[in-house]
C-alpha cells in the first residue's frame, strides 16, 4: 500500500512537469538553449540573473557589500547565509540589522540558556527555535528588497521557491502547480511521519525480544519483529527521498520557467524561396571540368 503511494507520488510529480512543458508548447513558447545554459541577451543588465552561472566568491560578496559593484541576488543570498546582514547592507536597509542582530543574540543567548535548565527545556527550544525563525527572515527579506529594476528576475523565483515551497511558482503565475507540489509535499512527509513511527516502533520490539532480561510477551517473534523494522525503515529511506525529490523539482520548475517567461513567442513560419546556383567545391573532383548545377533556394525560418 505504501508503494503504491509513493509510485503514485512520482508519477504526480512526473505529470507536473510535463503538463507545464506541454502548456508552454501549446500557447507557441519554444525550448531555447538560454533557459538551461543561463546566459543572457544583455550582459550590462545583472539584476535579473541567477548566481549559477559563476561560482559564488567572498570578493564579490564583500565588495558588493561596499557598494563597489552590483551584487547579483543569489551572491548576495549565499553569502548572507554566513554573514548575516548583507543583503540589507547592500539593499541600503540599515535599519534592519539591529533588529536582526538584536533578535538573533536574544533568542539564542536565552535560548541555550534555558535548553539546559531542569523545567526550562520547552522554553530553550522555542527561543532558538525563534532564532532560527529571525535567521529565515533575514535572508527572506534580502529577496523581496532585492531591486531587479521591474525585471522579472529566475534567481528571486529560485530563492523563493528556496525558502518557500511553491513562492516560485506564485511569482511567476503558476498558481495550478500548487495544489500539485503541495499535496506531493504533504503525501510524503506523512508517510514519512508513519513510517519512521512504525520503524522505532519495530526496532524497540525487537530490542526488547533479543534482551536478556526481557519480559516481552507479545506475539511477534525475533525475526518478525527484525523483517518489520528493515521494511519501514526502507520505506522511511523512499518517503525521504520522494520528499525531497518533490521540493528539489518545484525549485528546479521555477527557475526554468521564469526564463521562459521572456522567451518570444511567434506563431509564423517564414519561408524563403529564391534561385540558387550551386558551384561545385572543386571543379576538377571529377578529373575533369564540372559546370555550375542552377536550381532554388528554400529557407525556413521558425
Amino acid at each position: 500500500m505504501i508503494r503504491k503511494k509513493l509510485v503514485s507520488l512520482i508519477l504526480a510529480a512526473a505529470v507536473s512537469a510535463v503538463s507545464g512543458f506541454e502548456m508552454m508548447a501549446q500557447e507557441g513558447m519554444g525550448f531555447k538553449s538560454e533557459a538551461f545554459s543561463q546566459s543572457y541577451n544583455d550582459d550590462a543588465d545583472s539584476t535579473g540573473r541567477d548566481s549559477t552561472d559563476v561560482m559564488f566568491s567572498f570578493r564579490q560578496y564583500f565588495r558588493a557589500m561596499r557598494h563597489k559593484e552590483e551584487g547579483k541576488i543569489g551572491t548576495m543570498f549565499a553569502g548572507s547565509t554566513i554573514v548575516i546582514g548583507g543583503q540589507q547592507i547592500y539593499n541600503r536597509d540599515y535599519w534592519k540589522l539591529p533588529v536582526i542582530y538584536g533578535g538573533l543574540a536574544a533568542t539564542a543567548g536565552l535560548g541555550s540558556y534555558y535548553i539546559h535548565k531542569d523545567g526550562k527545556k520547552d522554553l530553550g527550544k522555542y527561543l532558538l527555535a525563534g532564532a532560527g525563525a529571525i535567521y529565515w527572515g533575514s535572508l527572506m527579506d534580502g529577496v523581496v528588497s532585492y531591486d531587479t529594476k521591474g525585471e522579472h528576475s529566475a534567481g528571486r523565483a529560485t530563492l523563493y521557491s528556496l525558502l518557500v515551497p511553491g513562492l516560485g511558482q506564485i511569482y511567476n503565475k503558476e498558481y495550478w502547480k500548487l495544489p500539485l507540489y503541495y499535496s506531493g509535499l504533504m503525501v510524503s512527509a506523512s508517510l514519512l511521519i508513519e513510517n519512521s513511527a512504525n520503524y522505532h516502533r519495530f526496532k524497540r520490539i525487537h530490542n526488547e525480544i533479543t534482551d536478556e532480561n526481557s519480559t516481552y510477551s507479545g506475539h511477534y517473534t525475533e525475526s518478525s519483529a527484525l523483517y518489520m523494522r528493515n521494511t519501514y525503515r526502507r520505506y522511511r529511506d523512499y518517503s525521504v527521498v520522494a520528499l525531497v525529490g518533490v521540493y528539489v523539482l518545484q525549485i528546479i520548475d521555477a527557475n526554468v520557467f521564469s526564463y521562459m517567461l521572456d522567451f518570444d513567442i511567434d506563431d509564423e513560419i517564414a519561408v524563403d524561396v529564391s534561385p540558387a546556383i550551386i558551384t561545385p567545391q572543386s571543379q576538377f573532383a571529377m578529373g575533369r571540368p564540372v559546370d555550375n548545377a542552377y536550381g532554388i533556394s528554400i529557407g525556413i525560418k521558425f
